[in-house]
């Protein structure tokens, strides 16, 4: 199956770059590209691709407000292209439905990656982004929390596979701390995702924190 791919960012350079090293991977096609907000949300609308690579700062509509066009009206998974220094828009790019992250300067192995991983279903959600993200409930960042008693609908073993994606642990990690397979924890952050009606693994890290599963400086317990 081909992964269509739409390119924004108002940067040619790096968005010919960018077309260039997708396009000449097999299975990766580069349906459109734009170089605003407005024409990267008409070209999600008119194209559906399925991964939207999107840099943060665009003139017209930002990338964060694209985003929330995009993932709002569309399938479409959102990758935010950004650079050192853009911390403090995380997480609100995270709450308008982005899927990961990217450094403009990413490797082009790196980049071929993170495109067929967020279209598979998965997120780009690395450690750092985890502590960005902590440090943003630290300081009261976080808006409108998801309430404590929507974990109901969770088994005691989906809770608590969300409390260790909360914590910033790959599947793998999951899987050697619940002693259970990686096949298991995959099935248990799908029921986790569908029952609290989450876009990805990134909502559900961002619920974690809302509802109180995860307490910022208590990972470990």
């Amino acid at each position: 199956m081909t992964i269509r791919v739409l390119v924004a960012d108002d940067q040619e350079l790096v968005r010919a770059g960018f077309v260039m090293i997708l396009a000449a991977q097999p299975g990766i096609e580069v349906v459109a590209e734009s170089g605003d907000g407005f024409d990267a949300v008409g070209a999600a609308r008119a194209h559906r691709p399925d991964v939207v690579l999107l840099d943060i700062r665009m003139p017209g509509m930002d990338g964060i407000e694209a985003a929330r066009v995009i993932c709002g009206a569309t399938d479409c998974r959102v990758i935010m292209l950004t650079t050192w220094g853009q911390d403090d828009y995380l997480f609100d790019a995270l709450a308008a439905g982005a899927s990961g992250f990217l450094l403009k300067d990413v490797r082009r192995d790196d980049l071929v990656h993170a495109v067929r991983v967020v279209a598979a279903g998965d997120s780009l959600l690395a450690p750092s982004v985890t502590r960005t993200l902590i440090a943003a409930f630290i300081s009261g960042a976080a808006a409108a929390p998801l309430r404590r008693e929507r974990l109901d609908v969770l088994t005691a073993r989906e809770r608590e596979t969300m409390r260790l994606l909360g914590a910033g642990l790959s599947n793998a990690e999951i899987a050697a701390a619940l002693v259970v397979s990686e096949h298991t924890v995959k099935t248990h952050v799908s029921n986790v995702l569908a029952k609290l009606g989450l876009r990805d693994r990134v909502q559900a890290v961002i619920a974690a924190y809302e509802t109180g599963l995860v307490v910022p400086g208590r990972l470990g317990t």
